[in-house]
């Protein structure tokens, strides 16, 4: 399923926030490196891959982890998926 810009930003910040609960995605820079940011080690961006797969209704496979460096390369990779 492909979503719009607004729905990728929007299921960006939910999988931000179940992961690091006080995220606030709208605080970085659009390019800013989401594992630099929250700290995140490779269980927490596991388990944030995961709920952006959930949420678009389609697996996202490893080999596409390197697209989901910051909210704005999360919604580019959402919204054309």
């Amino acid at each position: 399923m492909t979503l719009t810009e607004q729905d990728a930003r929007d299921l960006v910040a939910r999988a931000l926030h179940k992961v690091v609960p006080d995220a606030d995605p709208a605080t970085l820079a659009p390019e800013e490196d989401l594992r630099d940011a929250y700290e995140l080690d490779s269980l927490d961006f596991l388990a944030f891959a995961e709920t952006l797969s959930t949420g678009r209704g389609a697996r996202i496979d490893e080999e596409d982890y390197p697209e989901l460096v910051s909210v704005d390369s999360c919604v580019r990779y959402l919204t054309r998926s």
